[in-house]
């Protein structure tokens, strides 16, 4: 069987995997999305926020159904899905209809929260974009999750086509596609969120360093990864200067790395560091032009709950030692069920067969510590905002097992890069 063929059935078996699941996967954030979505199709305010809070109420009703059948003392009784639902509609047209009759109407979102909250929603454009021909296509319900299946599977897909690119044997790039879709990554990539792609596109920026990195295609390599950071801003701009960043240190350090041992740092290492720059400085002047909140609104967010509150004076004080209680409570939970630094040590282990890109992959990987730090909210520790680090594992202990597929203790291959045809 040819390695795309197994590429593609891996991919098919995951789909058919989830159907389990085709709703209940909301969450308070999809519902912003959605009606973005709606209202770039041409729909008005009212029937955008009508097709969203059926579909999002819909879900919650068919979670309470799914809850109760499992209840050891509950199950008997009848369906509460046709009263979860009738108060989930209650409570957020009630939400709805006091925004709309005051005027709160601009903007592609329909106004299920305060209009400065909505602002973070109308930077993001790109997510929605990517919904429109599926929900146009298919419907809501069953548009949202064909659009999931597919950012989740070309997600794993990338997965491979990195470590092909890298020389990694077949049997081990096929782990890596499967890694993606077992570990968080995939569980989150299929919600109705930014996150799925976002790491669609952090690997496609993975796999411009990869090519790089190989000696091919020198000039497709960054403007792979210069595609991928400017698509990355019409998602969640945050992650583009995070990467960006991250991409650009990354490089750096590698050309210095090199310098010091008396080699050339390379053209498409230096070309990697500046488009890592330039989108970085990119990012922060567009989204000045373009208004977008800045830094000091997402705090001001994250510390009056989403603006319920008067807005803090002085939030940074509080905002680090937030901080700080977060993270000794994240470490605390980590060190009660250490699966998730056990991977993460397995995965910057394997990565360090190929240093060079290591860097880059542990700068890319970096970028989910940075998002998690800017929202140090104990309720959403986990997959979501963290989901970057997991790129590690995926495409690290590939790299960590190759001795053990090639039966030796081997450095690595030095072929040129493959794709998905051999």
């Amino acid at each position: 069987m040819r390695p795309r063929t197994r590429v593609l059935l891996l991919a098919a078996l995951f789909a058919v995997l989830q159907l389990a699941n085709v709703t209940g996967r909301a969450t308070p954030d999809t519902k912003n999305y959605i009606a973005y979505a709606l209202s770039l199709r041409g729909e008005d305010k009212r029937s955008a926020a009508t097709a969203t809070i059926d579909y999002f109420c819909a879900g919650k009703a068919s979670m309470a159904l799914r809850k109760q059948n499992v209840d050891v003392v509950r199950f008997h009784r009848p369906d509460p899905g046709p009263r979860v639902r009738s108060e989930c509609e209650a409570r957020q047209w009630g939400r709805v209809e006091p925004r709309l009759a005051a005027g709160q109407t601009g903007g592609h979102t329909v106004p299920f929260m305060p209009e400065r909250f909505m602002r973070i929603f109308e930077a993001r454009p790109g997510y929605p974009v990517v919904l429109v021909p599926f929900v146009t296509l298919f419907g809501v319900t069953w548009g949202i999750w064909a659009a999931s299946v597919v950012i989740a599977a070309a997600g794993g897909v990338l997965a491979f086509l990195v470590l092909r690119t890298l020389s990694v044997p077949v049997p081990l790039a096929l782990t890596g596609q499967a890694l993606f879709y077992v570990l968080p990554c995939g569980t989150t990539a299929m919600r109705p969120m930014t996150e799925g792609l976002m790491m669609a596109l952090t690997l496609a920026a993975l796999w411009g360093c990869a090519l790089v990195l190989r000696g091919r295609r020198t000039v497709a390599g960054p403007a792979l990864v210069g595609g991928a950071l400017a698509a990355l801003f019409t998602v969640k701009h945050s992650q583009a200067l995070f990467l960006g960043v991250c991409l650009a240190a990354a490089g750096v350090l590698l050309a210095v790395r090199r310098w010091r041992r008396g080699r050339a740092p390379g053209r498409g290492v230096a070309a990697i560091a500046g488009v890592g720059c330039c989108a970085a400085l990119g990012t922060v002047l567009m989204a000045r032009v373009l208004g977008y909140p800045s830094a000091s609104e997402s705090l001001q967010d994250l510390l009056t709950g989403h603006f319920a509150r008067p807005d803090r004076a002085d939030p940074w004080p509080e905002f680090l030692r937030l901080q700080g209680n977060f993270w000794v409570e994240w470490l605390r939970r980590q060190m009660r069920e250490p699966l998730f630094v056990a991977f993460l040590a397995a995965g910057a282990w394997g990565a360090r067969r190929r240093p060079a890109f290591g860097g880059f992959l542990v700068a890319a990987a970096f970028t989910g510590i940075l998002t998690q730090a800017g929202h140090p909210d104990v309720n959403i520790w986990g997959e979501r905002l963290i989901v970057m680090v997991w790129l590690l594992p995926v495409l690290g202990v590939p790299q960590l097992l190759e001795p053990v597929v090639r039966g030796r203790v081997v450095p690595p291959a030095r072929e040129p890069a493959v794709g998905l045809a051999r």
